[in-house]
This record gives structure tokens, sequence and C-alpha cells, in this order.
């Protein structure tokens, strides 16, 4: 798929991000639209999934460990037509299936996840299952960096170096903000970089909203032998709405009617643009 293409999707992913918070007056829209790119260049042009295979134990699997983002997930799987517009738009609702938090009743999700820290241990698990049972698929994981402050993700970073996990990626959505300020500020995980090397880590560093330094990292990933990856993925908190972006006050908080109205707006003329 061409970028011109996966821009479309992009914008489209967005939009249903705006529309879900908004109907739910309840979700995650900040870090939600930081992961867009990092997602859809996953699911439309790296990872194996597709409606034949989707329901395969034996494919490429993905775990969002900040799974707080489902709204970003979803949005893709819809577009993967793994979830129509109207269950999307049950978002949060009593008795709906699209959850707050993944969960693995959807078709196209592979982990339910919610807990913080715990999504890249599931994400080590699978690859090490791959490992053992001499299976060459791979796992992607995306991880928070405010998540990054739970010392699981240290114990799972640790676990993968050892077993030589090569099969595993994990991005790092590195927007600098979680829903109490700067990262810096609130238990400060950085500099990233040289811990995960220091911990066995081959570490690629990208901005996360570029397809093409994306598409080279996920490649460069698969050449490296012995180590697993992870993608420091430079990003930008509430990308795409302008009145969102780099505020950390839109973390957890919906857009009311009006504010959606506005984003959608701008995401469109993006789009037309």
């Amino acid at each position: 798929m061409n970028q011109t293409e996966m821009k479309k999707i992009a914008a489209e992913v967005r939009k249903n991000i705006i529309r879900m918070t908004c109907a739910a007056q309840s979700g995650h829209p900040g870090g939600s639209l930081s992961a867009v790119e990092i997602l859809v260049s996953l699911y439309f042009n790296e990872m194996n999934i597709t409606e034949e295979n989707v329901d395969d134990v034996c494919r490429d699997k993905f775990v969002l460990s900040k799974g707080h983002a489902s709204p970003v997930l979803y949005s893709v799987l819809k577009e993967k037509g793994f979830i129509s517009q109207e269950d999307l738009m049950t978002f949060r609702k009593i008795n709906s299936h699209i959850q707050g938090h993944p969960n693995m009743s959807i078709k196209g999700v592979d982990m339910s996840t919610g807990s913080l820290g715990q999504g890249l241990s599931c994400a080590v698990g699978m690859a090490l299952s791959y490992k053992i049972h001499h299976q060459d698929f791979r796992v992607y994981a995306l991880v928070g960096d405010g998540e990054s402050e739970e010392g699981q993700i240290w114990e799972a970073a640790m676990a993968a170096a050892h077993y030589k996990l090569d099969n595993l990626v994990a991005i790092l959505d590195f927007n600098g903000l979680q829903i109490d300020g700067k990262i810096t500020d609130v238990m400060n995980p950085t500099p990233f970089d040289t811990k995960f090397r220091a911990f066995g880590w081959n570490v690629i560093e990208v901005d996360g909203h570029d397809y093409d330094q994306l598409e080279n990292a996920y490649a460069a990933a698969r050449e490296c032998k012995g180590q697993p990856t992870l993608i420091l993925a430079h990003t930008v908190k509430g990308k795409g709405v302008s009145f969102m972006e780099n505020k950390a006050n839109w973390h957890g908080v919906a857009p009311k009617p009006e504010e959606a109205e506005a984003a959608i707006q701008e995401l469109e003329a993006q789009i037309n643009g």
C-alpha cells in the first residue's frame, strides 16, 4: 500500500477515534492519536494479517500493551474489515464487546490488555513460543512511554534479551506525556535508548509519524539476529487535531460534541488536501 492510501486510512482512523470517544464521553484520545501511523503501517504493510488468516493461531501477532489506547486499535481493525462501523460506535457502552480495553473476543485482537506493564510480557511469551516451536512468525507490541515507568516492562525486556527473541519488536510510543503531565516530571524513565541497549536490545530511533522511517525500521528489525528490537518512535500526543496536540489533559478526556465536530472537520480537510 502506498503512502497516499495510508494517509487517507490514518485520517479515517483519527476521525473514528474522535467519534468513538465523543459518543462514549469516555476513553483516551491523546495517546490513541499519537499511535495511528504506527498501527496503520503495521496492519497494512508489515504484518501478515488478513481476512483469511485472522483466526489462525500461526501468524504475526500484535499486542497493545498500552491498552487504554484501544480506540486506535479498534479503528484500524475497522479499516481492515474486522469490526463494523456500527459496532465501533458502541465503544464503552453497556453490553458492548467493544470495551474500553482490548478484549480477545474481538476478531483481530490478539491479547486482552489494560493493566499497564503486562502486555510486553505477553508479547515475550508469544515470541518465545514461536521460537520453541520453530515457527517463523513475528510479534509486535506497542508500549507507552508512561507505561515504561512500570517495573514489569523492564523484567520483560530482560527476559526478551535473555532468550534472544529476534522475532519480537516493541514499538515505544514516545510522546512525552502521560495523564499527570510530562513523563520526565512524573517518574523519569528516560533515556530509553541507552537503557534498552543496556538490557541487550537492538534500538532503532524514528519519527513515529513517518511511514518511510517506520517501514525501514521494521525491515532492519527483521535483519537483526539474536536480539529483540525496540523501535523508539518519537510521536505527538493528540497528533492530527491541532487543539489536542502536545496537551496532557487530552490523555483521558473525551471531546464534547462541538469539539469532536471541529476535530473531524480538521481531519477531513487533511484528507481533501
